[in-house]
């Protein structure tokens, strides 16, 4: 049990000593207590907002029940004081031990130290990336990617069962389109001077190897024949063979879906039927006049009776047609019973759009709202473009996919690791520059660079004292002074971290805390280039170097949990 978790029981053990002497109602609701570092570390290690919470539904002044409390925990061994500050915030200040003993826990749990058991084994769907089958990765896919992979990786290790899922796009116009692109390429493949690719087709040359192998499996059968004749085989072909590259691409980016939903076998199932029955068996759908654009005149527009979702219930501004005119699905129709699908097999969604589909996130909330009566949480993280750069200015690379930057290039480029960790340096929604120079760079400016060096710097430490045949102590020694205690509790901070980062869906939040944790260890590192008695490894002294070590390999450990999480792999040499 971490510190923090564990000073949680203690304050739910006082507030159960309160309401044993009747100082305060039993059955109060505890779910919006929190435990954590004061703002200001000069008020203390632990502060909790329990009298705050409490006060109103307990009937009591918050200050008045803040004292009963700070008196309850004061009696703890590990509290050398108890305070209260402003209206009702309790303050504590802890013995030194507790923060060795934190250290020894992290030594105990080594891997598994963050781990959280917060997500109580509720299943949650996180879908990301879902890009139309008509081509390789590229470059506007990879920061959603990253931010999803992430993002599961993180509600798996706060205890949640994560499905990570990929929604095949394969029942749309875009791949009619691709079907004909390959088809060219087919004939090409066969001998026939196609010239220029047409305007709207797919240019690329990764349409060849699926066009040449429809060529030696057919020969020239398909050539003159009617687009009924070779549409649906030529489609499945070729989201078949670009489905393969995708995989290809993202595994370079070391991600790997467990679940690869077709847009097409859902439809052919029924399941958007289904979900329009079930709607209108609730009263959600209706056979409605379609409301004219925004912008458009009375006269410009012909009303047509749609069948309609009641999105305005849910908090959207208009009803939404779930079907066209000519009786085929609306996206937002298909989209839905994807969503409905998604819903019966997991307990949250979380879906990873880029920012331009932000107009429709309010009515995909509407209709997930309504298909489960509200009891399933469901995320929507918008991710912002990112812009290339190289040397601060616009960088275009070779475009071997025909009109646009691969994902494979950049990864190629500057590798897996400097992608996955810069795309999760800024939050999300912001925009982001990624610049090839910098995320290479050799210095404290580079994030990754910076945090990886903070580990291998580590583990250089751990094998010169090898060398020198230090043993690390146990348990925690005393010999850690205030400096190295205040390090401690900056790693203490990491299960919060985890939990906090889970809760509100950011993976960006284990970036920010790691950038921290490097930076202090290298500070606490360069302390003995002025003044060679703070050095960890001290030739004459065995004792204090190890105890130095100990704490070393306690913040390499913290480090690389961090780094998993964020499926960035941590070096013990750099160069």
């Amino acid at each position: 049990m971490t510190l923090f978790s564990r000073f949680s029981d203690h304050i739910g053990a006082a507030l159960d000593a309160l309401a044993a002497r009747n100082a305060l109602p039993d059955g109060l609701d505890r779910s919006a207590i929190s435990v954590e570092p004061p703002r200001d570390p000069a008020h203390g290690d632990v502060a909790t907002n329990a009298a705050m919470v409490l006060a109103k539904p307990a009937g009591m002044n918050p200050r008045a029940l803040a004292d009963l409390l700070a008196a309850e925990l004061g009696k703890l061994d590990e509290v050398t004081e108890a305070s209260v500050a402003g209206p009702g915030f309790i303050n504590l200040r802890l013995v030194d031990d507790s923060w060795r003993d934190e250290l020894a826990l992290i030594f105990s749990e080594g891997g598994d130290y963050g781990r959280s058991t917060m997500g109580q084994g509720r299943s949650v769907n996180v879908e990301y990336v879902s890009a139309n089958p008509t081509g390789p990765m590229h470059v506007g896919h990879c920061r959603g990617a990253v931010v999803g992979d992430a993002l599961a990786a993180l509600l798996e290790y706060a205890g949640h069962g994560v499905i990570r899922e990929y929604y095949v796009n394969d029942a749309g116009a875009q791949v009619d389109v691709l079907a004909r692109s390959v088809h060219m390429r087919y004939r090409e493949a066969l001998g026939e001077d196609i010239g220029a690719i047409p305007e709207g087709l797919y240019p690329g040359d990764y349409l060849k190897p699926v066009a040449g192998k429809l060529a030696a499996e057919h020969g020239e059968r398909f050539v003159g024949a009617p687009e009924s004749a070779w549409l649906g085989l030529f489609r499945a072909e070729a989201v078949s063979a670009m489905m393969d590259m995708i995989r290809e691409d993202l595994a370079k980016l070391g991600i790997h879906h467990d679940l690869f939903s077709s847009e097409a076998e859902l439809q052919a199932e029924g399941k958007p039927a289904a979900a329009e029955k079930w709607l209108r068996d609730h009263d959600l759908v209706y056979d409605g006049l379609l409301e004219a654009p925004k912008g458009e005149t009375p006269e410009d527009w012909e009303p047509v009776e749609l069948p309609l979702f009641r999105s305005t219930r849910f908090g959207d501004d208009q009803d939404r047609p779930i079907k066209k005119s000519d009786g085929s699905w609306t996206y937002f129709g298909a989209d839905l019973a994807y969503h409905f699908q998604k819903s019966q097999n997991a307990d949250e969604l979380i879906d990873i759009w880029g920012a331009d589909h932000a107009g429709t996130v309010k009515r995909i909330k509407a209709a997930v709202a309504a298909l489960t009566d509200g009891k399933t949480r469901f995320d929507v993280k918008l991710v912002q473009m990112v812009r290339l750069l190289k040397n601060g200015e616009p960088f275009k690379m070779s475009k071997r996919a025909g009109n646009f930057v691969t994902l494979a290039d950049v990864v190629d480029e500057v590798g897996k690791d400097a992608v996955r960790f810069t795309m999760l340096t800024r939050k999300a929604d912001a925009q982001m520059d990624f610049d090839f120079a910098k995320v290479v760079e050799a210095s404290r400016d580079n994030p990754v660079w910076y945090l990886q060096y903070a580990n291998a710097r580590i583990s250089r430490l751990r094998k010169k004292a090898a060398d020198a045949g230090i043993d690390l102590p146990s348990p925690a020694p005393a010999r850690l002074g205030a400096h190295e205690l205040g390090l401690i509790k900056l790693l203490a901070q990491f299960p919060r971290t985890v939990e906090a980062a889970a809760s509100a869906r950011e993976p960006h939040r284990i970036a920010f805390y790691l950038a921290d944790v490097a930076a202090a260890f290298h500070a606490w590192y360069n302390l003995g280039n002025d003044d060679p008695s703070a050095r960890i490894v001290l030739d004459n002294d065995p004792e204090l170097t190890a105890t130095r070590l100990y704490l070393a390999d306690g913040i390499g450990q913290v480090i690389r949990n961090g780094l998993f999480l964020m499926g960035v792999e941590a070096l013990e040499e750099m160069n």
